[in-house]
């Protein structure tokens, strides 16, 4: 188990830091950043490589609205979840303190928004609480579905982290100007503990629809699209 605790750890802490480290570093000049686009496929490229490196040893979820959905899809173990959790927030959170360390080392550097999740004042267009909550539901709720669908036993060997990845690209190029995109407790964690906006107070939103929309993703795939593997 703690090997599996410590593969959920270092993934999430490569993730947060490499997706949420583009955003606040390598997005941050008009000329020469990377853009929505760019940040975007750096989350995507952090599943990828990190799902290659330790997916074999915890199933690669580094997420807790992942792990919540995985459990509900019957992929992982119920008395799991809450250590799964823990090692996710705890890696979030030493990456975020790392990348606040790396970041303020530029003069006049403030942290601001800090690559946070929010609504309202706090999105990057201006939507409302209602968007930002049906959009993180309905984003997470489809992750789910092509995480199982691509991890599936009869699904073609080695590329699930790809089609996770790529989803994940996907989902912040829609969800970047509603919420900055969460569908990740954790990572909306580890970076809210150190901006300097509201984004702490409306973290509960950025828990609670990832995790309904996990729960709901991995129902339909239970209920309606899974095919007979022997799993369920």
């Amino acid at each position: 188990m703690s090997k599996r605790l410590a593969a959920e750890f270092f993934g999430t802490f490569w993730l947060v830091f490499g997706g949420c480290g583009a955003a606040v570093l390598a997005a941050a000049f008009p000329d020469l950043g990377i853009g929505f686009a760019g940040v975007a496929l750096a989350f995507g490229l952090t599943v990828v490589t990190m799902a290659y490196a330790v997916g074999a040893v915890s199933g690669g979820h580094f997420n807790p609205a992942v792990s919540l959905g995985m459990a509900v899809g019957g992929r992982l173990d119920w008395k799991d979840l809450v250590p799964y959790w823990v090692a996710q927030v705890l890696g979030a959170i030493v990456a975020a303190a790392a990348l606040y360390a790396i970041a303020s080392g530029k003069a006049g550097w403030t942290p601001g928004g800090f690559a946070t999740n929010g609504y309202g004042e706090l999105s990057p267009g201006g939507y409302a609480l209602s968007s930002a909550l049906l959009i993180e539901t309905i984003l997470t709720a489809g992750f789910i579905i092509v995480i199982l669908g691509s991890t599936s036993r009869i699904a073609p060997s080695g590329f699930g982290p790809l089609a996770i990845g790529l989803c994940l690209t996907l989902i912040h190029l829609v969800a970047i100007p509603v919420t900055n995109t969460s569908v990740n407790p954790a990572r909306s964690t580890g970076v809210a503990l150190f901006a300097e906006t509201a984004a702490l107070g409306q973290l509960w939103a950025f828990w609670l629809a990832p995790l309904v929309g996990a729960a709901i993703g991995a129902l339909i795939w239970r209920g309606l699209l899974a095919p007979d593997e022997g799993a369920f």
